[in-house]
């Protein structure tokens, strides 16, 4: 069988054909973005031993784990990041939230609070790490921590800071409970928390991953509630919370800043045009 043979094998056997082409370059050893070798390639023979570790991967494949638990790694914000299912697969989604931190945070290099005028950043529910790292790979001053409720998590988290070699203060609490007193003040706090109801049908096409990652109360907004109460308190004067929700619940969000006193309350589309993102600003009361 050769390389074109083998991706059409797997596409017969009900796998997208990106699936497909993204299973065969792991097993050949190649990288993910390597597609245009499959096509330069297509008449090369995969070697019969390849062709076993293919189709198991193809297997598992169909029955719904994620490619990049079965790959090992996942690129996010243009950082390859190693997953397993210990943590949830970073999205594309999330890139929005990168995105809209490393906005807000122009202005606060020029106003932290922090004796050293560092912007300090914190990550809520890091999970692999991959907003924490992105935001450190792309603002290497910023001051970036990283907090997740599970053990597991943060040790993929500090496995893939130790490799991408990126200064990130990892520690493990839920939320902004229990945080270190010298952990009492950010610029900006960041989440991606959990945010499916705890009966929605999405969840069962979902069971290779983490659940405690996944679901929040009858309404998917638990946690955010959560976050938003703990927020203030943590928050410099003119810091932002900013936070990534489902498609659906953007106008809840924003409802639950307002109420909670932020202002600036807005919220951020993705790549789809979905309201993805919704956060505000916060300022001390005198």
């Amino acid at each position: 069988m050769n390389i074109s043979q083998s991706v059409r094998h797997a596409v017969a056997l009900g796998l997208d054909r990106l699936d497909a082409q993204l299973l065969l370059l792991h097993t050949l050893g190649r990288a993910e973005h390597d597609r245009a070798w499959l096509l330069a390639h297509d008449t090369d023979a995969v070697p019969l031993e390849l062709q076993n570790s293919m189709q198991a991967k193809v297997l598992r494949r169909l029955a719904g784990e994620p490619v990049a638990y079965i790959t090992g790694t996942k690129e996010f914000y243009g950082l390859a990041m190693a997953v397993d299912a210990r943590v949830l697969v970073p999205r594309p989604d999330t890139e929005t939230l990168v995105d809209w931190v490393l906005e807000v945070l122009e202005p606060a290099a020029a106003t932290s609070a922090k004796p050293d005028n560092a912007p300090c950043v914190i990550d809520l529910g890091t999970g692999s790490g991959a907003i924490a790292l992105a935001l450190k790979h792309s603002r290497p001053d910023v001051k970036v921590h990283a907090v997740d409720y599970s053990a597991d998590a943060l040790t993929v988290a500090q496995a893939n800071a130790q490799r991408l070699k990126l200064d990130v203060h990892f520690s493990q609490g839920s939320w902004l409970s229990g945080l270190s007193p010298t952990l009492d003040s950010f610029d900006v706090i960041a989440s991606n928390p959990p945010y499916i109801a705890d009966q929605d049908e999405h969840l069962e096409a979902l069971v290779h991953e983490p659940l405690q990652a996944l679901a929040s109360g009858t309404d998917g907004l638990d946690d955010i509630r959560h976050i938003i109460a703990q927020a203030p308190k943590h928050l410099n004067t003119e810091g932002w919370l900013l936070l990534e929700h489902g498609y659906d619940q953007a106008a809840a969000v924003r409802d639950l800043l307002i109420g909670a006193g932020f202002t600036q309350v807005q919220s951020r589309k993705d790549l789809a045009g979905v309201e993805r993102c919704s956060g505000g600003q916060w300022f001390q009361a005198l």
